[in-house]
């Protein structure tokens, strides 16, 4: 039995939107630190100019086999060179990087004498190149480095090109690596993994799948919708999330059906960056616990998982954030100030929907099984408890039924019998329409 299990729904609304604004006040106070950064075409090899001239011994680039392949690498290291700098490729990365390929690279790290390390790729670069640069200088296990601030000395300097607009990481506090044998993410938090220099380059990202371009767009949406309905917001983060979500709905449709249009990409690219500047600040929700299962137990990539889970969880959030939803939907476009919150509301909800479908993101995960949900649901709800400011909470059981929705068809189970359905859990999930009235009358019910 966990922590969630112990409190009822009140007690969860109450006593955790207590500790979660305790929280907040501090989040306000710490120094986030941010990147310096290069946009547009070229950027990559602006930043490598940069490196060169920051003395360092010996840079690690760390990415994958497909970049090195693609010639991906080459505007940064041909800038390098010119600059007089050495450095060596990790091209191992893998999606979801597990520990023991992320130890690999720390020996590799050590054995080249490195001080300092490029992270090139999408999320799994990055979230891999920062573990590595906090486990250099750090004589800990890498399972003992995750959670907050386990570093007791600083990280090697890190830079960014990221190649995918969607997690953010060039400018997050955040590293999460796949731990295989507990089945497990874990997230590594520190305010110094941040990079020092980020270049977003459009140019490196036109030869993105469709499929990519659309999972990795749809984790930045989640990033930004997250972080702006959630308890730890600013205004600074509000602006960011608004100014994301506008651009992600504008931009990736088109970055979707015109891979090249160089436009798209940027604006998708700072897209991402806005969202994670947001969310970096103002944290995620249950959308990212229950994605986090996910990879941890499927491999399932995370913008993946984010795009099919977002609609569902935004359908239980929805009573208790009906004015965020409505600012949303007109910084989206999907309908006018001074219209009813409720309706603007409901337009997002089905705004995000149309936007998925638009995308080709499917309903449901293949991978998901029946017997896997009830401790993955456990898993998600400890981790939101203790670590998101969600707008509402969940138990158990509803967890179970949002996860439940995305099974794929032939692992479904037949509908329970009318009296044995939980009606807080399904009545959620099929509601039709947003409104005042429905949010008053749930928040008396859980009280």
């Amino acid at each position: 039995m966990n922590l969630n299990d112990l409190l009822s729904p009140a007690m969860r609304h109450t006593g955790m939107g207590a500790v979660m604004r305790g929280a907040s006040l501090v989040t306000r106070l710490l120094p986030f630190p941010q990147p310096t950064l290069m946009v547009g075409p070229g950027s990559s090899g602006r930043l490598g100019e940069s490196i060169a001239g920051m003395g360092h011994a010996k840079i690690l680039i760390v990415t994958d086999a497909i970049i090195v392949k693609l010639g991906l690498l080459d505007a940064l290291t041909r800038a390098l060179k010119a600059g007089g700098a050495d450095y060596v490729v990790f091209d191992k990365i893998t999606p979801d990087a597990p520990i023991p390929l992320i130890e690999e690279g720390l020996a590799f790290f050590k054995e080249q004498g490195c001080d300092a390390i490029v992270a090139f790729g999408g999320g799994s670069s990055m979230d891999a190149a920062k573990v590595i640069a906090v486990a250099a200088n750090n004589d800990k296990p890498l399972r003992e480095l995750a959670g907050y601030f386990k570093g007791r000395r600083n990280p090697v300097p890190i830079y960014a090109v990221p190649t995918t607009a969607g997690t953010g990481s060039e400018v997050t506090v955040a590293a999460v690596v796949s731990d295989p044998e507990r089945q497990q993410k874990l997230v590594i938090m520190d305010l110094r993994v941040v990079p020092r220099m980020a270049a977003l380059d459009p140019e490196l990202m036109t030869g993105l799948p469709p499929a990519i371009t659309a999972a990795t767009g749809i984790d930045a949406l989640t990033h930004a919708v997250e972080s702006y309905i959630g308890r730890w917001t600013t205004p600074y983060t509000r602006s960011m999330s608004l100014s994301a979500v506008g651009m992600i709905f504008e931009n990736l449709p088109v970055a979707y059906e015109d891979g090249a249009n160089l436009q798209a990409r940027e604006k998708m690219a700072l897209a991402s960056t806005y969202a994670g500047l947001a969310f970096t600040r103002a944290n995620v929700g249950y959308v990212h616990a229950i994605a986090h299962q996910f990879g941890g137990k499927y491999h399932t990539p995370h913008g993946l998982a984010n795009a099919i889970m977002l609609p569902h969880v935004l359908d239980y959030s929805a009573p208790e954030v009906i004015p965020q939803l409505a600012e949303l939907a007109v910084r989206a476009r999907l309908g006018d100030e001074g219209e009813d919150e409720d309706a603007l509301a409901q337009k997002f909800l089905d705004g995000v929907r149309a936007l998925n479908q638009r995308l080709g993101i499917p309903t449901t995960l293949a991978a998901l099984r029946e017997q896997d949900i009830p401790a993955l649901a456990a898993a998600a709800c400890k981790e939101a408890l203790i670590g998101y400011p969600v707008p509402r909470y969940m138990d158990q059981d509803t967890c179970e039924a949002i996860i439940r929705k995305v099974l794929p068809v032939h692992d479904a189970v037949p509908k329970a019998p009318a009296a044995k359905r939980r009606p807080a859990a399904r009545k959620t999930a099929t509601r039709k329409t947003v409104t005042r009235k429905t949010a008053t009358r749930k928040t008396a019910k859980a009280a």
